[in-house]
């Protein structure tokens, strides 16, 4: 094998924060060092090295009833397109295998056409949308402090499983918030280079879009989200009150379902998440 190739699959752990760091920068991703820290210390991450050199990373989050999300898939630029990433998801399905988890993941177009062969299943979409500056749309909606325990309830409704472990943390960390008005949820948290709202439950577009536009106007963006597809009123109303879509996503799953969903979100945690 030549000098240049990155050698075997390897564990990673909260030592290697740093390095996994520099491959989601490069990428332009929105995860901060947090982030990173939750998966190397509550999941499975590998990676690919060349040298002392981190080049690669794809991680296993597990979470309950059976179910883990794939995700940070990651290849340095000068070693793409050597079948590194399809390496990395097998360690994870292998790993889920060896666990009996469901697995899933949100996978861009790209992604999509390598996981599908793989025996990944499409299930909903995903629109990412971003916010620079909002529009003045008269009196700011009502914004009261949510709570972690009814938003992990209504979270586990929405996902078909519990995440409050996942919902915990990222309600603990500095800078997050949980948020409600009119039967509407959300968290809001801290990225990279932006702030994220999701997930975000709600009885009805027009409450989800309330308390977006309240969240919006009430501190300062730039924002993210990440809008189901299917939720076609809240899209639509998201893009009229200025946000712009950047990026499609697919959730794909690969084995049996055990839960149906009682309701899908309006947006979700983030792809890494679900």
């Amino acid at each position: 094998m030549a000098a240049t190739e990155p050698v075997g699959i390897v564990g990673l752990d909260v030592d290697d924060a740093q390095a996994v760091m520099m491959l989601s920068t490069e990428a332009g991703w929105n995860q901060n060092e947090a982030d990173w820290r939750f998966f190397l210390s509550r999941g499975a991450v590998f990676g690919m090295r060349n040298g002392a050199r981190l080049v690669a990373t794809a991680a296993l989050l597990p979470y309950s009833a059976g179910n883990a999300w794939i995700s940070m898939v990651l290849v340095t630029a000068d070693f793409r397109r050597r079948g590194i990433a399809t390496k990395l998801v097998d360690a994870c399905l292998n790993a889920a295998a060896r666990r009996g988890l469901t697995t899933w993941l949100d996978a861009t177009p790209d992604g999509a056409a390598v996981y599908g062969p793989l025996g990944f299943e499409p299930t909903l979409q995903l629109r990412r949308l971003r916010l620079t500056k909002p529009q003045d749309t008269g009196t700011i909606p009502s914004l009261s402090d949510g709570n972690l325990d009814a938003l992990a309830a209504r979270d586990a409704g929405a996902m078909g499983f519990d995440r409050s472990t996942l919902l915990a943390e990222f309600s603990a960390r500095s800078g997050s918030r949980i948020v409600s008005g009119d039967r509407a949820m959300a968290l809001i948290r801290d990225g990279r280079t932006a702030r994220h709202i999701g997930p975000l439950l709600a009885d009805r577009a027009d409450q989800a879009l309330a308390l977006v536009d309240a969240i919006v106007r009430s501190e300062t963006g730039p924002w993210l989200i990440d809008a189901v597809y299917s939720q076609e009123e809240f899209l639509s109303g998201l893009v009229a009150l200025g946000w712009t879509i950047e990026r499609p996503f697919q959730r794909m799953r690969f084995g049996p379902a055990a839960i149906s969903p009682v309701q899908p979100p309006f947006a979700v945690a983030g792809p890494e998440f679900g």
